[in-house]
Parts: structure tokens; sequence; C-alpha cells
């Protein structure tokens, strides 16, 4: 595909998913629900490419990355960002939102953020049975965000053109 080209099958475009794993068991249940969501929107699953990265801390390097190649329409990050005790988890999660917003408003690429972190999450069973549910719907939620943020910026007037 040449850079810039971002249609795919039947003319649909091209979606870069970056998926962290760490807690990978629950960080699958995002990309399960926004693989069977943007499939429903009318993405065909081979227009869609899945990246895996250690954790959420690189996802925006990735991210930048594919965004420069003019190949994708929309990148989507997922990842679940924990407290574990050692360090302030906010930290994490403030550097990689942060730097998912400076990718899409340098590139002029949107990227969606699937990147969470719960208030309080422990390694028990009950809390882990919510999040693998829970975490199914917020990849559905991406999903619609993604193909919604697609269709309205197509929609909007090029840089340079009169309004």
């Amino acid at each position: 595909m040449a850079a810039g080209d971002f249609a795919g099958q039947e003319g649909t475009p091209r979606i870069a998913f970056i998926q962290a794993c760490w807690h990978k068991d629950l960080v699958d249940q995002i990309k399960k629900g926004f693989a069977s969501e943007i499939a429903e929107l009318g993405t065909p699953a081979e227009n869609v490419d899945y990246f895996e990265v250690t954790g959420a801390f690189e996802i925006p390097l990735h991210a930048r990355r594919l965004a420069e190649t003019g190949s994708y329409r929309a990148v989507v990050g997922a990842g679940l960002v924990v407290d574990g005790g050692i360090y302030r988890h906010e930290f994490v999660a403030e550097a990689v939102i942060g730097g998912l917003m400076q990718v899409q408003l340098e590139t002029g690429i949107p990227v969606i953020s699937a990147v969470l972190t719960p208030h309080h999450f422990h390694e028990h069973e009950t809390h882990r049975g919510f999040f693998f549910d829970h975490l199914e719907t917020k990849g559905t939620e991406a999903a619609r965000a993604c193909a919604h943020t697609i269709d309205v910026l197509e929609r909007l007037p090029a840089v340079g053109d009169a309004v």
C-alpha cells in the first residue's frame, strides 16, 4: 500500500490497533470488543492491523510511527494502567494519554484511547471478573468513537479550503 492510501478492502479505512501486553488477558477483551464492533460498523477485519507492545508506556511511540506511515485513517491504543503499589500509576497514565494526544495533534491522524486506569483494581477474582466483562464494552465504545471520528473528519474542510 502506498503512503497516503488510507483505503483498504472495498474502499473502507485502514485502522491500526496497538495493544499493551501487561494484563494481556484483560486487554484482549478491549481488542475483542473493538474487533467485533468495528466490523459491525462496516470495516472489514482485513482493514485492521493489530500490534502488541510491552506496556502502555510504549503505545505513543508506536502510534506516532504508524500514523506517520500515511497508511492509517486512525490509530487506537489499548491498555490497562493499574496501581501496582511500586509507583504512582497516575504518572504513567498521564504520560501515555498526553503522548497519544500529541501524536494526533502533530500528525493529523486521530488516535483513539482505550488506555484505561481503573480507580481501584485488585488482582482478585471479583475485580478480574468485573473488568473482564467491562473492558469488552470499552472496546466496543472505542470502535464507535473511531468510526465516528473518521466519519466526522472526512466531512471537515481540508486545511486551506474555504469554509
